[in-house]
């Protein structure tokens, strides 16, 4: 490719970025034909929110208004089994401490800001093993 053909190249890179901006969609956030939300459709995740706490599930559906989560387990004390590791980021990757507490699965709507974790193999399959914790 000369420096002819570069430029040329570089000026329609630049117009498609500048008509996706004016659409509202952001280029960095499309990939493959996929958008940051549709990469973590069907994957088990730890999602931290501001009122909602911490849960666990299996994404349904996202985008920027909330989350729909599958056999979602809400984490009220949670350690991870490595005390190495911290915070829900440690039980993501290798599971629950035998005395963390979580809830019973159930589908769950989340509308608000949140976050999302991808949990390892090991830790989907701790948090989805853990006993449920009872009321006293």
């Amino acid at each position: 490719m000369d420096l002819k053909q570069l430029k040329e190249s570089l000026s329609e890179i630049n117009e498609l970025k500048g008509l996706l901006g004016v659409s509202g969609i952001k280029p960095e956030s499309v990939v493959d034909g996929k958008n940051l939300y549709d990469r973590y459709i069907g994957k088990y995740v730890i999602c931290r929110t501001r009122n909602e706490g911490i849960n666990a599930g299996k994404v349904l559906e996202l985008d920027e208004t909330g989350v729909i989560l599958e056999d979602a387990r809400r984490l009220y004390y949670h350690r991870p089994s490595n005390k190495k590791l911290s915070w829900y980021e440690g039980v993501a990757l290798e599971g629950l401490s035998s005395d963390s507490k979580i809830g019973a699965p159930v589908e769950k709507i989340i509308s608000e800001d949140y976050s999302l974790t991808v949990c390892t193999d090991a830790g989907e399959s701790s948090i989805r093993g853990a006993v449920t914790n009872e009321q006293s």
